[in-house]
């Protein structure tokens, strides 16, 4: 050890937060490796560093005992006695063996153990700052890939965004600049692992936040939210003041709000419709742009957890209130939180004229 070590140790308790009574106790136990690995030592040992010069010094310790049969780890009663009459069994005596040559093996481990215990505060300060993060959105830059998985830059350490986390038909390229929702922080052998994700439903929230000053003040609320990354993502908002229109505060002055969304999100569409507690308006709004001419409670309701809900459109608007692959409907279906039969006018007579017939079939039997 030296002086030096002793001042840079001082510097890290000030700088980092890195207590100095930790570092050297740290220091003194991978000395002791150190000790037995390089001298072969079996014995029991103890290092003590000179809080003033740096000096290091290292003592056997044996148990003292009537008879030993571990020289290594036991002395002699007679012997102990030999060296200070106040000694007796059971006692543990200590002499110095400190190697000639010692002094530059400690300062090479002492070294080590600093550099690691500055890696892993450094790691510690990293972790604290992101787990803070988790769900939020933060800015990254697509370095590489790794198997499936993209590594991003995102400042002080790099995320993980996994396959299941990526766009549909998005494609990542080197020093592409995305934003990214933050979905968990992970402790690891080699610092935190930061998982983030461009799927995740809360990244279009998090995007309007950014986007519209009125849902950061909490005047525009986003009451409910259903994605299909990388297709469309329906939003439903309402206002806490009469005077503030929700959809127009998140759609902008000429659609620049929305239009800022829609290209973060490479494309993705984003219908943005009036909340309602009523489910039926809710629905009616979420099937936008189909038009819809009544929406009820299903007469057919199978119960449970979902209520069964019956939309009836004008025959030319079944397919747009379905959508391509069902997905106008799915979607609507996610937002109410209700399961959704839509159908046209046409159907609708259809299904209620067999609804009223079948009761009166089963009454003749």
């Amino acid at each position: 050890m030296s002086l030096e070590l002793l001042e840079a140790l001082e510097e890290l308790e000030k700088e980092r937060g890195l207590s100095k009574e930790i570092l050297l106790e740290a220091i003194e136990a991978a000395i002791v490796s150190a000790y037995k690995r390089n001298y072969n030592s079996a014995q029991n040992v103890r290092v003590e560093i000179n809080e003033n010069t740096g000096n290091v010094h290292v003592y056997s310790r044996k148990l003292v005992v009537e008879e030993i049969e571990d020289p290594r780890l036991e002395i002699s009663l007679e012997e102990a006695k030999n060296l200070d009459p106040r000694y007796d069994e059971d006692d543990i005596v200590e002499q110095e063996i400190t190697p000639r040559d010692f002094g530059r093996i400690a300062a090479q481990t002492a070294k080590q153990v600093v550099v690691q215990r500055i890696r892993e505060a450094e790691r510690g300060i990293v972790y604290d700052e992101y787990s803070k993060r988790v769900d939020e959105v933060i800015t990254g830059i697509v370095q590489r890939k790794e198997g499936r998985s993209i590594i991003v830059d995102i400042g002080k350490v790099e995320a993980l965004l996994p396959p299941s986390e990526q766009m549909m038909g998005e494609h990542y390229q080197f020093g592409m600049r995305l934003k990214f929702y933050v979905v968990e922080v992970k402790k690891a052998p080699k610092g935190p692992q930061i998982v983030v994700s461009r799927t995740h439903p809360a990244l279009v929230k998090r995007l309007f936040e950014l986007e519209a000053p009125e849902i950061q003040e909490g005047i525009v609320q986003i009451r409910g939210l259903a994605r299909e990354a990388g297709k469309r993502t329906k939003i439903a908002v309402a206002s806490t003041k009469e005077n503030v229109d929700p959809v127009g505060a998140c759609v902008g002055a000429r659609g620049v709000r929305v239009q800022a969304v829609v290209s973060e999100l490479r494309g993705e569409k984003i219908d943005i419709i009036p909340f309602d507690e009523d489910p039926a308006t809710l629905i009616a709004n979420a099937l936008s742009p189909a038009k819809v001419n009544k929406v009820i409670p299903h007469p057919l309701d199978r119960g449970g957890d979902e209520q069964d809900m019956l939309v009836i459109v004008p025959d030319d608007q079944l397919s747009l209130a379905i959508g391509k692959e069902g997905q106008n409907a799915r979607l609507a279906s996610k937002l109410s939180g209700c399961k959704i039969d839509i159908k046209s006018e046409s159907q609708s007579d259809e299904f209620f004229r067999k609804l009223l017939v079948e009761p009166a079939d089963q009454g003749e039997e």
